[in-house]
């Protein structure tokens, strides 16, 4: 998985610059079939990341741009009449853009929550439902969603358990000096980046299934994994938070544990792969209480404070 990092890296920085620990995160999530939220304000590539790291990953890939208008089946798909060689016309199904590898939902805030739910069945459970027919989705299957943090007019916010189907949220922020002056000197055509379609195939669906195979086999210590839920049961004794995280949340930890050893080059998990993959994975399953939001205080702050207050074991 290491020697897959690097290389689809690679790719990914031809258009992408300054991103390296938000690529990271995302081929955990694919390593362990999770799901990605990416959090941002424009024009900091959320859209162009996905869309280099398809390439890169050599998967199909579609971007749904979610609108207030928008129907479950302009995601899933519908039944259509269809002509058959014999002059006549059948029903049959036509799939939706959420029929690919990675789907990029862009904007999945500013979606009714009908629409919404329809993609969390394609999250949960890798398949939709079309006229009472399950449809199965491709394998592997990634949603990455993203949402702006600072335009909430107009949008239908993701409810709690939601996002608690997603296995990380990512902040993108914004580059650093240096590499904002790299980014100047990508080749462009216009404002368009010229390289994407110099992003080269690395992988493709049967490496990435053994990818994940590699990371499932990965070691768990007891006591590492009583770490795990030590960490998210001190999430719900914080008085800063009103809803602590589930135990869901614990289970995913754990898998984002076990995708962070390899990234390492390891084939165990340590307490600092736990500690690396907390934020993330739990920033978004927090609810704090009013106070703690009157001070500014942070999910990650919060996220920080668990971990302090549970013993990391030797």
């Amino acid at each position: 998985m290491r020697e897959l990092r690097d290389r689809v890296s690679a790719e990914v920085r031809k258009v992408v610059v300054g991103q390296d620990e938000v690529v990271d995160a995302l081929l955990a999530a694919v390593a362990v079939s999770g799901h990605v939220l990416l959090e941002g304000v424009p024009g900091v590539a959320k859209t162009l990341l996905a869309n280099a790291l398809s390439r890169a990953l050599g998967v199909t890939f579609h971007r749904v741009q979610f609108t207030p208008d928008m129907l479950p089946s302009d995601l899933t798909g519908t039944m259509t009449l269809r002509p058959t060689p014999g002059g006549h016309q059948e029903l049959g199904f036509r799939p939706g853009p959420v029929f690919a590898n990675v789907v990029l939902a862009d904007e999945v805030n500013r979606t009714p929550p009908k629409t919404q739910a329809a993609l969390l069945e394609a999250m949960q459970e890798g398949q939709v439902t079309v006229d009472g027919q399950p449809h199965r989705l491709p394998d592997p299957f990634l949603v990455i969603a993203t949402q702006n943090p600072i335009e909430y007019e107009g949008t239908y916010p993701l409810p709690e358990a939601q996002l608690d189907r997603f296995l990380v949220k990512l902040d993108v922020g914004y580059p650093s000096e240096a590499d904002e002056v790299a980014m100047l000197h990508l080749a462009h055509r216009g404002v368009a980046p010229a390289t994407l379609v110099e992003v080269e195939p690395v992988a493709d669906a049967e490496s990435l299934r053994a990818v994940r195979a590699q990371v499932d086999a990965t070691v768990v210590s007891g006591e590492v994994a009583a770490y795990v839920v030590a960490v998210v049961r001190r999430t719900r004794e914080l008085p800063s938070v009103a809803l602590g995280a589930s135990p869901r949340a614990a289970v995913h930890l754990l898998a984002a544990s076990r995708a962070a050893a390899r990234l390492q080059g390891r084939d165990f998990v340590t307490p600092d792969d736990v500690a690396w993959m907390a934020p993330p994975v739990l920033r978004h399953r927090l609810l704090l209480n009013p106070e703690a939001e009157l001070e500014r205080y942070r999910p990650d702050q919060a996220v920080q404070a668990a971990l302090a207050a549970v013993p990391v074991p030797r």
